[in-house]
């Protein structure tokens, strides 16, 4: 079931009724489901729903929340990370009964999640990121995914396919996330070529598709030949390199059917994992989990089909890698023999030293690897 409540009537009654707490108790809300009431569910996003990227990838696992029994998914898209989300989960509980949450922008957790946590508690607030700690309220918490797996291998792909060894990546912002991801595909390419360089550059913003389409054109005019990218809507950057002949390694979803002769693979996320792990703790009365994190193992992340154009030897290259990946017998942050250097030439991982996708100090990563072009 999809919400059809006018986004500004939601808003405007969440602002009429703001002061008040809700005041139905857990067990209660379990016995409402053990008597056959829905269990209401919100997915708020920063962005259009079809974006080609990062909110389409988390409306895909609501579209897939919808098919379940017992389950009424609420939706309401363009939220910007202001004041404007406080409103936007107040309406989704107080006007159409939501006990989960899920408010999908990195920017919706501090101070908007934090905020109305604590005068919600009965509700649970599973936020995307990486900023829940433990002296955040219980009822609130995390969830991501390893998605640097699959971005090393989009890496080994691009190095093997590469001609020119430049690579261009279009990021955001310099936040951990989304170095990991800079990191990870750099380090992945260079495994295949230690030649190889990714140029970076940071547009400011999470959807700005005329920086996006800048800086990708001005990449192309330094010689890169393959692309990836950390921004909501990929869509600007694969159809772009694509009109100048370049190849494009894709993020958050598919973008293949947008340049079918330009796309070679790319990281997607697989965000129902996710989102079922923290309903089902509602519907059952167990704790709300906090803390959810997994990568190409758990189901959190997957790999977008080969592009028709990638090579019998890239494809056997990042299978391998991939495999190994799966029976954990490979790390990508590792010191090895000389430690793992940045870009201006300091050791930050010492030699022999691993560092596990389930370690949170990659959560705090501040630096970009050697073979990277540009500064965090």
């Amino acid at each position: 079931m999809t919400d059809r409540l006018d986004p500004s009537r939601r808003r405007a009654l969440a602002q009429i009724t703001a002061g008040s707490l809700a005041s139905v108790a857990p067990w209660a809300a379990r016995l409402a489901f053990a008597q056959g009431k829905p269990l209401t569910v919100g997915v708020i996003y920063v962005g259009p729903r079809d974006d080609f990227g990062y909110n389409q990838a988390q409306a895909q696992a609501a579209a897939e929340l919808k098919k379940m029994a017992g389950i009424k998914v609420v939706e309401e898209e363009n939220v910007p990370e202001t004041t404007a989300v406080q409103k936007t989960m107040t309406g989704m509980i107080q006007q159409d009964g939501a006990k989960v949450l899920f408010p999908t922008s990195f920017g919706y957790f501090d101070p908007h999640v934090l905020a109305l946590a604590p005068k919600f508690p009965d509700v649970r607030f599973s936020h995307c990121g990486g900023l829940w700690t433990e002296q955040n309220p219980k009822n609130a918490g995390s969830y991501f995914g390893y998605v640097e797996e699959c971005q090393f291998l989009n890496g080994v792909v691009a190095g093997h396919m590469s001609k020119s060894k430049k690579l261009g990546f279009v990021a955001a912002k310099p936040i951990p996330q989304v170095l990991k991801n800079i990191n990870a595909f750099t380090m992945g390419a260079r495994s295949v070529d230690p030649k190889i360089t990714t140029t970076v550059i940071f547009t400011g913003e999470w959807s700005m598709p005329v920086k996006e389409a800048e800086a990708t054109n001005s990449l192309a005019d330094q010689g890169v030949d393959v692309f990836t990218m950390h921004v909501d809507g990929p869509k600007v950057v694969v159809e772009t390199a694509a009109k100048r002949g370049k190849m494009v390694c894709g993020y958050h979803a598919s973008q293949a059917k947008l340049a079918p002769n330009a796309y070679l693979t790319g990281a997607e996320w697989n965000w129902l994992t996710a989102y079922k792990t923290v309903v089902d703790a509602a519907m059952s009365g167990k704790p709300h989990p906090n803390f959810l994190r997994g990568g190409l193992k758990e189901g959190y992340v997957k790999m977008s089909p080969y592009g028709p154009m990638v090579t019998e030897a890239a494809r056997r290259n990042a299978d391998d890698v991939k495999a190994k990946m799966l029976a954990d017998r490979f790390d990508i942050f590792a010191g090895g023999a000389g430690g793992l250097k940045d870009n201006k030439g300091t050791v930050v991982i010492a030699p022999g030293k691993v560092i596990k996708q389930t370690d949170v100090e990659l959560e705090r990563m501040n630096y970009l690897v050697e073979g990277v072009i540009g500064s965090a």
